[in-house]
């Protein structure tokens, strides 16, 4: 017999949504170039994640940063997505964001229907964060931080990121890995808290 998953399964998880749904919600993973954004949405998925990645050229030299950045070969061009399933009942759509600011003319239509905004930061480069809260600011999206803490680079205490970041006193501030999917869970069910209580 062939064991080889049917057509409609992935490594990860059927590809369809249950029939037992009946609500979705649009959320965004933000934040500045090489953040983090593409593996934090790789780690929550059910699904193999839809990743528009590609390769860095000699003609991104004098337009991305990479100072502070180690290891970064591809870049997302358009957008990442990815599925979790919270309940019987509800699914999230996780899209995520192009970090630098040539892409930055997609993120109206992908801001476009969105709850809220899971911002990605990395502790050794916060300044790179201001550009991004104005987005997700200007666009009317409520939003909590992320402090993406998988090199163990820059730490600084919660106190000391919002000072840096100027962030109201009820905008959640967690750590995560976005390497591991307990981590990223946690930072994500901590911006759907503050949404629910924010509906309230």
């Amino acid at each position: 017999m062939d064991s080889n998953p049917s057509s409609a399964e992935t490594a990860q998880g059927s590809i369809y949504v249950s029939s037992a749904v009946t609500n979705a919600a649009k959320i965004l993973v933000v934040g500045h170039f090489a953040v983090g954004k593409t593996t934090l949405i790789g780690s929550l998925s059910e699904i193999t994640p839809l990743r528009t990645e590609e390769k860095m050229t000699q003609a991104s030299v004098h337009v991305d940063d990479l100072r502070g950045v180690t290891g970064k070969t591809t870049t997302t061009v358009a957008l990442d997505f990815g599925r979790l399933t919270l309940s019987e009942d509800l699914v999230l759509y996780l899209f995520g964001t192009p970090g630098q600011q040539r892409f930055m003319q997609l993120w109206e239509d992908m801001a476009r229907g969105a709850l809220g905004a899971l911002l990605l930061v990395d502790p050794a480069r916060l300044e790179e964060t201001f550009p991004v809260i104005d987005l997700v600011e200007g666009y009317g999206l409520e939003y909590a931080i992320a402090v993406n803490t998988f090199d163990q680079s820059a730490a600084y205490s919660e106190a000391e990121v919002r000072e840096a970041l100027d962030l109201l006193p009820d905008t959640p501030v967690v750590y995560c890995d976005a390497r591991d999917q307990r981590s990223s869970a946690e930072a994500l069910i901590a911006l759907v808290r503050h949404l629910l209580e924010r509906a309230a």
